[in-house]
């Protein structure tokens, strides 16, 4: 087919056109980029995202509209900080134990290997709503799956707040993949219905607080030494030698809650069980103002904004008579929008259609477009690993 190159004028090449089918949401993610001046149009976005995807090189780009990152501490709150740590709680955490302990903004509470080798779950709450509570899908989303100095715990969506910074971290062998263990996993592998476990130590520990068994939740996983091979994950044995330790700077009051790993019949603490140290700081301003700025974004929620706010009490639960549905963006509508390619970028579009997965010019466009804004745009500039 003959037509016009829109960016050529008067020019004529044998050119291929394309129909995108996009919904209204995709179509405000184009519109960003024209609004930030990334291109002048749709079709230009879209023929931006080919070009660049094509030389393998992608342009990283702000976020249109994020939201500027503020300190994790301010200034009254620097200038309070001692002038250097000050030790306000100290002690061992046994085997078969955990313990809760409230960690106010600003303090550091520090774990170390007293013998070594010893892996330690750990959960954390916001100490003014526990339903507000660390979340490893989130952790791992952001930081992977062997987090280290420099990350963050996050809390579950809708909240998604920083609750704690990883500020030290002597090993950087850490998981946030494997779930807790648990009284049915040693009773379905080894046919014990009685030993340690993560799950029952947690329950055990938050239950000085009021919490129940249900409230434990998956563990971020320290000095656990694990990977992934053709897809499935595995632990390995553990290398931490005493002394190793982490180092977690509260950037809310929470209630942290460690506890030695229970597993001594797999490679997971080496075959064994050993105490460790746990112990609270407050810290000096240097630490503080070593966090990393944080962005608030404005689809972070409260209890406050939510549709539900109130916990329930009742167990059983009972549909609600007068429910209407109030999703998001809804209904989703769909418009066609045909883009103009040239001989080279049509020869990227071969090159990269992806023919097991789309059997149509724009089916296959529309995946190079927005694989190429997340990785453009994202604020690690990472791309989807496929």
């Amino acid at each position: 087919m003959t037509v016009t190159d829109d960016r050529q004028p008067g020019a004529t090449a044998m050119t291929r056109e394309a129909t995108l089918c996009l919904n209204q949401q995709q179509l405000e993610l184009l519109d960003l980029s024209i609004a930030a001046g990334e291109a002048a149009d749709r079709g230009e976005v879209v023929r931006l995202a080919l070009r660049e995807s094509g030389t393998g090189y992608v342009v990283h780009r702000p976020v249109p509209g994020a939201p500027t990152p503020e300190p994790a501490f301010d200034s009254p709150q620097l200038a309070a900080a001692p002038a250097e740590r000050e030790l306000i709680e100290e002690f061992a955490l046994e085997p078969g134990t955990g313990r809760c302990v409230e960690v106010e903004r600003g303090q550091l509470l520090r774990i170390e290997q007293v013998e070594g080798a010893q892996c330690v779950d750990f959960n954390c709450f916001n100490l003014h709503d526990y339903k507000e509570a660390m979340h490893t899908g989130r952790t791992r989303t952001l930081h992977g799956i062997n987090p280290g100095a420099g990350d963050f715990l996050w809390s579950a969506p809708p909240r998604e707040r920083a609750l704690m910074f990883l500020a030290t971290d002597t090993l950087h062998v850490n998981d946030v993949m494997f779930p807790r263990c648990s009284a049915t996993l040693y009773e379905s592998v080894y046919g014990l219905t009685t030993h340690t476990n993560c799950s029952d130590i947690q329950a055990e520990a938050q239950r000085e607080y009021g919490l129940t068994p249900d409230d434990v939740h998956d563990s971020f996983n320290f000095f656990m030494t694990t990977d992934v091979v053709d897809g499935v994950p595995r632990i390995h044995r553990q290398t931490a030698k005493a002394g190793d330790h982490v180092e977690l700077l509260a950037l809310l009051d929470v209630l942290a809650v460690p506890n030695i790993c229970g597993s001594d019949i797999m490679p997971t603490s080496n075959f064994s069980l050993a105490p460790v140290l746990v112990q609270r700081y407050r810290v000096p301003a240097a630490e503080l103002g070593a966090v990393p700025a944080l962005p608030r974004y404005r689809t972070q929620r409260d209890p406050s904004q939510f549709r539900q706010p109130v916990i329930r009490t009742e167990r059983a639960l009972h549909r609600d008579p007068h429910y209407e549905p109030a999703f998001t963006n809804t209904p989703i509508r769909t418009s066609s929008l045909t883009v103009a390619l040239s001989p080279n970028e049509s020869a990227v579009l071969e090159r990269l259609r992806r023919p097991e997965l789309y059997s149509t010019d724009g089916d296959a466009l529309r995946d190079i477009v927005f694989t190429w804004w997340a990785a453009s745009h994202s604020p690690t500039g990472a791309r989807d690993g496929d």
